[in-house]
């Protein structure tokens, strides 16, 4: 958020020819916008320049005129990139701060650039540049996340742990196998951006305040330059849309959850119960307390702060539901929650990639936990389907041993050939080539499970996507 400087100018409004007196306070107060939209500016001097041309290519600005105003926008560019030019307390948004930049540079003949636009159009076109641009950022560092789990996933396609549901040893399952089901949500992710991106890749800048202009400009000349698809095929809704800003909210939510649940599991993993990872010093927080601690804020932070992610769409939603065609000026509610939630992911996914890249994995005491509370009684139930016995009655077989287990508080394993019999004949010692953890795993063939063979294939395929995200995510696509 920039802080507006206090140095006193002549106020420049893009509004009130038809009032009698300025704005009262609380209502400048209410409306100022610019603390905060001011980071549109490098997007807003962009869609200045494109409409510069298509002014001239519409015979309103001569060449002389053309070149004038172009440089004009470079050297504002500059100044604000340097900082010596900045908003003021007199600016309202981030258009009215760059119109004062461009008077103050080409007095009257900067007003011209205002022609055939509004800030309607304006701000809808500056917004869809801004998110199309940082969605890539954002999809970079989601890129980054995937590739610290491959990494970590590489080294464990065959390291057993004790696969959970309802938070129960389930079945054992390679905890590189682990590691990547967290990749997954994270590529689905990313291929949402992408989708979304095409849906955004709509310029509204032509339809100006919502019925388009009676001057002969091409907004499509406009979309082109702007790196979008093409303009918008209705005026009124360019102006009022802003499915984008939601459906971005959306994605980023979303992402927002899956963050959360990894970050739930690195919270077990190095607690003292699981003992399965332990953090890196450097990605690691103590307590001003207790001298002994290592607490995993990053992923405590990671669970918390997709609240916020969700809150943001929640947000931009409420405030969409019930307005009419076409700008209101609730719709200013839109950008504080975007920007939000592109700096909450920029700050978050580097310190979670750092933590998953730099921790280390306790495979001795994962393999140790493998078996524990049963979890090959599956292999049992399953080694008797492969005798043909149906699936319930195996089932029911395959309870009453665990229920012998449980009574003697011993593991499946340590039950003798006659204990085998005793709970059903069909229970011949053959059985115990299915008792393995590594059987277990051995056992998984098909595509998409647990064993080493499917889980190497599966790591593979997640390489190569992530190598197709990063040349999407190189791409630039707001032009000079």
């Amino acid at each position: 958020m920039v802080s507006v400087t206090d140095q006193s100018v002549s106020r420049t409004s893009l509004w009130g020819g038809r009032f009698a007196g300025g704005p009262a306070e609380a209502l400048a107060r209410l409306s100022v916008s610019v603390q905060f939209d001011w980071r549109l500016a490098p997007y807003d001097l962009a869609a200045s320049r494109a409409h510069a041309r298509v002014l001239a290519y519409a015979g309103l600005l001569d060449a002389e005129e053309l070149g004038q105003m172009l440089a004009a926008l470079d050297d504002l560019e500059a100044a604000c990139a340097s900082g010596s030019f900045r908003p003021t307390v007199e600016d309202e948004d981030v258009h009215t701060a760059l119109e004062r930049g461009l008077l103050e540079r080409l007095g009257t003949l900067g007003g011209k650039l205002r022609a055939g636009r509004s800030r309607n159009d304006q701000v809808a076109t500056d917004l869809r540049l801004y998110l199309r641009d940082h969605a890539r950022g954002v999809a970079a560092r989601l890129v980054e996340l995937a590739d610290a789990l491959v990494e970590q996933a590489a080294q464990h396609v065959s390291t057993p742990a004790p696969g959970m549901t309802h938070v129960q040893h389930a079945q054992p399952v390679s905890f590189g196998h682990w590691l990547l089901a967290h990749v997954q949500p994270l590529l689905r992710d990313l291929d949402r951006l992408r989708d979304w991106d095409k849906r955004t890749a709509i310029s509204p800048l032509g339809a100006g305040a919502l019925a388009g202009s009676s001057l002969p400009l091409d907004p499509v000349v406009v979309a082109k330059e702007l790196g979008f698809t093409t303009s918008a095929a209705n005026s009124m809704d360019a102006v009022a849309d802003r499915d984008f800003a939601a459906e971005f909210l959306f994605v980023t939510a979303l992402a927002g959850v899956h963050l959360s649940r990894l970050g739930e599991e690195v919270v077990m993993w190095t607690s003292q119960e699981f003992g399965w990872v332990e953090l890196d010093d450097a990605f690691a927080t103590g307590s001003s307390i207790m001298p002994q601690k290592k607490n995993a804020d990053i992923a405590e932070l990671a669970r918390g702060k997709s609240g916020r992610l969700i809150g943001g769409l929640v947000t931009v939603l409420t405030m969409l539901k019930g307005l009419p065609l076409t700008y209101d000026r609730d719709m200013q509610e839109d950008k504080e929650p975007v920007f939000d939630a592109v700096d909450t992911l920029e700050l978050l996914l580097p310190a979670l990639a750092g933590m998953i890249s730099t921790m280390t994995v306790r495979a001795d005491r994962l393999a140790a936990a493998a078996p524990v509370g049963f979890t090959l009684a599956t292999e049992v139930a399953d080694w008797l389907v492969r005798k043909h016995v149906p699936f319930r009655d195996a089932h029911e077989i395959t309870g009453k041993l665990v229920s012998l287990c449980e009574a003697r508080d011993c593991a499946l394993d340590e039950l003798s050939d006659d204990d085998l019999q005793k709970v059903s004949p069909l229970l011949t010692p053959e059985v115990r080539q299915v008792l393995t953890v590594e059987s277990a795993l051995a056992s998984r063939t098909t595509p998409g499970s647990t064993g080493p063979g499917p889980v190497a294939d599966q790591l593979a395929s997640v390489q190569d996507k992530l190598e197709t995200w990063r040349e999407w995510t190189a791409q630039r696509v707001v032009p000079r």
